[in-house]
């Protein structure tokens, strides 16, 4: 849990016995989201601050705010075995892999619906189902970027979602245009995504360089930066489209909407995991995106374990949320472990 800002605690909670139709689930990995989930651990995520008024779909500021600290269970990359099934449940075995969202848990009972739909293939390496609520993430984005065969996509940032985007759209017939300030991050879009990879600095110039003037069809920006925001609006072709995929925090002091964005007649979109396209909402929704991220990956038509840079015991949590933090460039993807938990 987070006990407050930057302060990583652990809880005990109690194993409830189980009813009819669930399963108990033995958390073998759990992953790190290096954006929203940093924005509760560093104390910056609005909902800290600012009420979310549901139904007007307004943040409030005032008295009442959202949850408080501590957080508990935080943590939305999971994937465990099941170590104990329910009664009525046939068609589930102890040992199968499943995967989902429970936060950072060693234990969880679900219902057995939940677990049988989100069955890791056999064959795939546990590791692959951190992926599937992220990979979701990243999913939406390519439906909200409605990517044509043959257009050029920039994807600005090429942390695990700007990677994953990175492999989505050349799936989906785009030329990749990587950007990022790292060069290992860039050399991995290179090699996984076959992406043309670029520096940040002079990222738009480049772009029409490489386009003969006219820049991206899409660009994507899935850091979270203004600066990069800023950069993506200024590499799009005229009349151009720009998808947000980033979690900005506080003020967006590097874009300035008055140049590229107000002469170049720029689309802003907003990618946002809670909902889909409406154009797309009576035939797409949040398990289909998962269901289909996953059979890719199944497929091997994803690369993902290459992004997993680091995997930790859970006892070591606050040293590698600290690392997150303190020095991103370090760490791609970074995963939990719990087999110490169990003696393994």
């Amino acid at each position: 849990m987070f006990a407050g800002p930057r302060q990583i605690g652990f809880a005990e909670e109690g194993e409830p016995p189980l009813d009819a139709g669930e399963v108990r689930l033995r958390t073998l990995f759990s992953g790190i989201s290096a954006g929203t989930e940093l924005t509760a651990y560093r104390g910056t995520n609005p909902y800290l601050h600012k009420r979310w008024d549901s139904a007007r779909r307004l943040f409030v500021a005032g008295d009442e705010v959202g949850p408080a600290y501590p957080l508990v269970g935080w943590g939305y990359e999971e994937v465990g075995e099941i170590s104990e099934v329910g009664a009525g449940v046939g068609d589930l075995a102890v040992g199968q892999r499943v995967y989902g969202v429970w936060g950072h848990r060693s234990h969880r009972v679900v219902s057995a619906d939940y677990a049988r739909a989100r069955l890791l293939a056999p064959r795939a390496d546990p590791l692959v189902g951190i992926f599937s609520n992220i990979g979701a993430i990243a999913l939406n984005g390519i439906l909200d970027a409605q990517i044509n065969l043959g257009e050029t996509v920039a994807v600005f940032g090429l942390g695990v979602v700007g990677q994953l985007v990175a492999q989505l759209a050349r799936l989906s017939g785009a030329r990749v245009l990587a950007v990022d300030l790292l060069p290992v991050w860039r050399e991995l879009a290179r090699r996984l995504a076959g992406a043309v990879a670029l520096d940040g600095p002079g990222a738009a110039e480049q772009i029409k360089a490489l386009t003969g003037g006219r820049g991206a069809d899409l660009c994507i920006e899935a850091s979270g930066s203004t600066a990069a925001l800023h950069e993506a609006i200024r590499a799009c072709a005229y009349s151009a489209r720009v998808v947000a995929m980033g979690f900005f925090q506080g003020e967006a002091r590097q874009l300035f909407l008055g140049e590229e964005f107000h002469h170049s007649r720029i689309a802003l979109v907003c990618s946002q995991i809670s909902g889909v396209s409406p154009a797309l909402q009576h035939r797409w929704d949040r398990p289909r995106l998962t269901t289909t991220f996953m059979e890719l990956a199944a497929e091997g038509r994803l690369e993902l374990l290459p992004l997993v840079s680091h995997v930790r015991p859970f006892a070591e949590a606050a040293s590698l949320f600290e690392q997150i933090d303190q020095r991103p460039d370090e760490v791609l993807q970074a995963v939990l472990s719990f087999s110490a938990a169990e003696g393994e």
